[in-house]
């Protein structure tokens, strides 16, 4: 017979698996870090099943935990956004949407207004990041990202390509005739260790010892290097308006494809209607604006485009 699960257990664990921590669950809920325990517990005892590994710093969720997590985080996401509508007397609905910065500075920002007019009982939420993103903690609705499309249980629809492309300061550039001449410059760096050297290969250069400063975002990179401070790796297509105005400038034609942006969701999450107009409006704006944009969509991803560059400079060497 199915068992009628106490709300308050529910509740302890979805705000304990958010914190990874019954202390600071025991704060947002304002009980006890016994009592969230004792009702996590509980919960175990009730689905015959550990949520947690309990650790002497902290938790981690079981596969069980993980797999039940996202399901009450929508569900009470739900929850509180029918409420606040209730209380505010609004039929518009909450849709939270997380966006790699690079990608809402340099495409999406200059767009919202045409999204506002269209769709106006849709309260859009938009949270920026550095392309690291956990959809279900973060309690997004959708996440716009730059990868491959291949993060576990998501849905992802491909929305356009973001071959990266060298950038500096206007008088840098002036000094530099071919691939060659950046050795013993400052090359930026991002966490994707890969990307200079898979560009390299493409100008047909070898790649030198790359020792500058890594960074977490190619907006913090490209303004870098607008400064002079070094030449930077970025999307191209997301700088277009820097590059007309002269703040940078692009000393070579080399591109090279290490990914692309996607929308994406929890496969777990079922599309609300706000949800969908802001789905359909991205795609058809997309279309509209970025004819080569190539529109796909794929579970789990299509393959990984960094590997296949890596393929085809192993098979040019040899």
């Amino acid at each position: 017979m199915r068992k009628h699960l106490p709300l308050n257990a529910l509740r302890a664990f979805e705000a304990s698996a958010r914190h990874l921590s019954f202390t600071k669950a025991g704060l947002e809920l304002r009980v006890t870090q016994t009592a969230i325990s004792h009702q996590v517990k509980q919960l175990e005892e009730m689905l015959g099943s550990s949520l947690f590994r309990r650790l002497p710093r902290g938790l981690t969720l079981t596969d069980e935990g993980l797999a039940l997590f996202p399901v009450l985080a929508d569900a009470f996401s739900r929850i509180s956004g029918a409420i606040e509508r209730i209380e505010a007397k609004e039929t518009r609905e909450v849709v939270t949407v997380g966006c790699v910065g690079t990608f809402a500075t340099g495409w999406l920002l200059q767009r919202l207004d045409r999204f506002r007019h269209s769709h106006p009982y849709v309260d859009l939420r938009l949270l920026t990041n550095n392309n690291r993103v956990d959809i279900a903690g973060d309690g997004l609705d959708l996440a716009l990202r730059f990868g491959d499309g291949s993060w576990h249980g998501t849905e992802a629809i491909h929305l356009m390509a973001a071959p990266l492309s060298a950038v500096c300061h206007p008088d840098i550039a002036a000094r530099l005739r071919n691939p060659a001449d950046l050795v013993g410059q400052n090359l930026l760096r991002s966490y994707r260790a890969e990307e200079w050297p898979l560009w390299f290969a493409v100008a047909g250069a070898p790649c030198p010892m790359i020792q500058g400063p890594i960074f977490d975002s190619s907006l913090a990179m490209a303004e870098t290097a607008a400064r002079g401070v070094g030449i930077a790796l970025v999307p191209i297509a997301m700088f277009r308006r820097e590059v007309e105005t002269g703040r940078l400038a692009r000393p070579f034609s080399a591109e090279v494809a290490a990914g692309s942006y996607w929308l994406t969701w929890l496969k777990s999450k079922e599309l609300t209607a706000g949800m969908c107009a802001f789905r359909d409006w991205l795609v058809d704006a997309v279309r509209t604006d970025t004819p080569s944009g190539a529109l796909r969509t794929v579970s789990e991803g299509p393959g990984n485009p960094i590997k296949r560059a890596q393929r085809i400079r192993g098979k040019q060497r040899a």
